[in-house]
Parts: C-alpha cells; structure tokens; sequence
C-alpha cells in the first residue's frame, strides 16, 4: 500500500510543479502558444476549468493555481494520514 502512497505523492508533486510552470508562462508574451504552452494547457486546463467558476481574481491576480495547489498540498495530507 506504501508504494501506490507514494506513486501518489509523486504524482501530485510533479502536478504541483505543472502548475507553477504554467503560471510561469503568463510572464512571457506568447508563451502559451509555445508547443511547451500548448502541452501544458493540454495537462492543466481539465483541473482550472472547473475552479475558474468560483472567481478566484483580486486586484487583476487570478489565485486559481494557488488554490489549487493549497487543495492539491490538503489532499496529500489527507492521503498520508488515511494510508500510514
């Protein structure tokens, strides 16, 4: 059970790492139209779409990754209580 535990954990790191990568890419003009762009929009647009209903922008910041990321950080938490 350990090994899937920590497949998991991985898995959401790395995710985690997409989502700061993707963020990243608004600092440069046209960087979403990159073949890197369009890969990790392909990998991270499926989990924003559904968190850019709540309306997480303030002050023209949009804290949609971030809350995902404090969800997807709340998840492994959870994970590593339930299975150790």
């Amino acid at each position: 059970m350990t090994v899937i535990l920590q497949i998991l954990l991985q898995l959401i790191r790395v995710y985690n790492y997409l989502l700061v990568a993707y963020a990243l890419l608004s600092w440069f003009p046209g960087a979403y139209h990159s073949w890197i762009g369009q890969l990790l929009s392909g990998i991270v647009e499926p989990i924003l779409k559904p968190f850019r209903s709540l309306n997480l922008q303030f002050a023209g910041i949009d804290f949609t990754i971030f809350a995902i990321i404090i969800g997807l950080n709340f998840l492994s938490q959870i994970l590593v209580k339930v299975f150790v």
